[in-house]
């Protein structure tokens, strides 16, 4: 049974690697490579199942948070062009306090 899961993983990661590759937006590709990484978090959560290891679980949540951290990251840089605080002479999104 878990072999069969495990081979359905590996099939929708080869998938959505291939999205990955040809997908027509930037957008559809960063999505693609989320997806992988939520994939990758199924099968070390099945792998640590099967070898009865419960610190894979723990490294898999710690997984999904990095990849949630660099999707919103990666988003918010092909959105705004920039990850940080905006250039001179470029309007803040909020305004100051004190003026």
């Amino acid at each position: 049974m878990f072999t069969a899961a495990t081979l359905a993983l590996l099939v929708a990661i080869g998938l959505a690697i291939g999205r990955a590759c040809l997908g027509p937006t930037v957008f559809d590709r960063v999505l693609a490579a989320n997806t992988i990484g939520t994939l990758a978090v199924c099968l070390m959560a099945v792998y640590g199942f099967l070898t009865e290891r419960p610190e894979f679980l723990d490294v898999a949540i710690v997984y999904t948070l990095l990849n949630v951290l660099g999707t919103l990251a990666i988003l918010k840089f092909f959105r705004f062009g920039s990850l940080g605080d905006p250039e001179e002479g470029e309007p803040a999104d909020r305004p100051e306090a004190g003026r």
